[in-house]
């Protein structure tokens, strides 16, 4: 059986949109579309206006704060936010597609990065700032290796934190925004099999090629084949070629595939795009529109504009102040968004960062 990008988008959607909202709070809800990348501050906020819209601002930042929800470094070095049982599902293939890397850049030669971790984690066991956490490393470089050839460059310190144990909150400053971090180990252990991260991304963001999986978690083709291997044993996978020619593996009984009518204001790093391989994106967008949202030149992503579940544009809420204007822009040769329909997200987008929006633009770039 063969499929359409716009089939494999609509099994997407059903995940990432559901129609009937059945989730209890921010950690139900983030237990139900999955880990959102976070390395903006923002766009968790975002991202679950966008998808249950009316979820505020205090009530994202107060599930932060009990613990329901949980942010830090994991897979590829990102940013995550996600409750913290999926969030140790992230760490454990953090751990395997990031240890050779490990291991090149630290050349042990006495001792292993199993043990560095383990010691970061004790270490961490109550909130450390950046500079206490590469202090440590040094220490530890020292004792165990007799030298220390890394941390005084900035490779040196994301290794102090970023192995994906650790989960950060803001020194100062609220959740929404991009203030300084300080780190601590992840409550309750980080006890979770790398097997169940194929399982958790086909979850939330199935049907996937091995590509987007490997691409997704970080960890290379092979890996990914034995823990696919291991989860079809298991409970059957289903498999469609896609029009690409690859195969797109799925759990059983997924939801049932649906469209998205109207205009969603996605944040930036939204799912639709980086949970895929980029071939694997065109499932939500047109290359060309990909590339102009993403720049390859310092990697930053244009928040993207939704319309009827394909990206055609992007949009900007220029400023810092709590009232600031909205700027929405169309890319040429899709559907112009109508401003009635821009009210719904635009109150979404209020209520999600705390803001007022003053004015709506609507602009066509021509891509």
């Amino acid at each position: 059986m063969a499929g359409t990008w716009e089939e494999l988008a609509c099994a997407t959607l059903a995940r990432q949109f559901p129609a009937a909202r059945t989730a209890s709070g921010v950690a139900g809800q983030l237990a139900r579309i999955g880990p959102v990348q976070s390395q903006t501050a923002r766009s968790p906020f975002l991202a679950l206006a966008a998808r249950f819209p009316g979820t505020s601002r205090a009530e994202v930042s107060e599930a932060y704060e009990s613990g329901a929800v949980v942010r830090g470094s994991t897979i590829r070095g990102t940013v995550h936010t996600t409750t913290p049982e999926a969030y140790a599902v992230l760490g454990a293939a953090t751990r395997v597609g990031q240890r050779t890397s490990w291991q090149r850049m630290l050349a042990l030669e006495h001792a292993t990065v199993e043990e560095l971790w383990q010691a970061t984690e004790d270490f961490a066991s109550t909130w450390r700032s950046p500079d206490e956490l590469r202090d440590h490393l040094h220490r530890w470089l020292v004792e165990h290796e007799g030298r220390d050839d890394v941390t005084g460059g900035q490779g040196g310190r994301y290794l102090a934190f970023g192995h994906g144990g650790l989960v950060r909150r803001p020194l100062n400053g609220d959740w929404s925004g991009q203030g300084a971090p300080e780190y601590r180990t992840l409550p309750g252990g980080t006890d979770a099999s790398v097997g169940d991260v194929v399982e958790l991304h086909l979850r939330s963001h199935g049907p996937a090629s091995r590509h987007d999986l490997a691409w997704w978690s970080g960890m290379g083709l092979r890996v990914v084949d034995e823990l696919v291997d291991d989860l079809d044993t298991r409970v059957g996978l289903v498999q469609v070629e896609g029009p690409d020619g690859r195969t797109y593996l799925d759990l059983p009984d997924p939801p049932e595939p649906r469209g998205l009518d109207g205009v969603r204001l996605l944040p930036e790093f939204d799912a639709l795009m980086c949970a895929y391989e980029p071939v694997g994106r065109e499932r939500f967008a047109a290359p060309a529109h990909l590339r102009r949202l993403w720049s390859g030149a310092n990697g930053l992503v244009l928040p993207p504009l939704l319309v009827d579940g394909r990206i055609t544009g992007w949009w900007r809420a220029t400023g810092s102040a709590r009232r600031r204007p909205l700027e929405v822009v169309w890319f040429a040769g899709t559907r112009r968004p109508r401003k009635a329909e821009l009210d719904a997200p635009v109150a979404a987008l209020e209520a999600a960062l705390g803001i007022a929006v003053t004015d709506v633009s609507l602009t066509r770039e021509v891509v």
